[in-house]
């Protein structure tokens, strides 16, 4: 059992309820899923871009990649409907645990000029959405093997009912929120 999991069962739970005043410990708001989105738009040229991108997204997340298609055909980007444009994996459980520790001990920060995350990125019902530039902040991947750096998006989705709750959840989490 990961040291995060441990961490929510106790201290974020005792903590959350403190500050919030839950009657109940079901309320208390718990991470659901991170879903980790990397869109390739070169892929439609070359597919081959696509592959290299899957692997290094399996080998970040430790967990299958799927394929994402367009949704529909866009004339000035040259994207037809159903073109292949992406991949994505949604992280549960243990492994959403482990990669959240090694996201926030490790990868961040190794980021260039770090200075936090952007508190605001909250979308109002208590997700939170994380952009990053490089694929090469993740330890596992091997700078000399890479054909070209890629970003990606992570989307941590919680239970929390308001973004207050959500920030707060995430900061006991050891998230590094930037000050404002």
């Amino acid at each position: 059992m990961s040291r995060l999991k441990d961490l929510y069962t106790t201290e974020i739970v005792d903590a959350m309820t403190k500050k919030f005043g839950y009657k109940n410990i079901m309320q208390v708001p718990k991470l659901d899923k991170i879903v980790v989105n990397m869109g390739v738009g070169e892929a439609k040229e070359n597919a081959k871009v696509l592959e290299n991108a899957v692997k290094d997204m399996e080998t970040i997340t430790g967990q299958k990649a799927v394929l994402t298609t367009a949704k529909k055909s866009v004339a000035n980007f040259k994207i037809r409907e159903g073109m292949k444009i992406g991949c994505k994996t949604t992280l549960r459980g243990e492994k959403m645990y482990e990669f959240l520790d090694r996201l926030v001990n490790l990868a961040l920060p190794r980021v260039r000029d770090f200075r936090g995350v952007n508190p605001n990125s909250f979308d109002g019902r208590g997700n939170y959405a994380l952009g990053i530039k490089e694929q090469i902040i993740f330890p596992e991947i091997e700078y000399d093997k890479i054909d070209k750096t890629r970003g990606m998006d992570i989307i941590f989705v919680t239970t929390a009912k308001t973004d207050e709750e959500a920030r707060e959840l995430l900061t006991l989490f050891n998230m590094p929120f930037a000050k404002q």
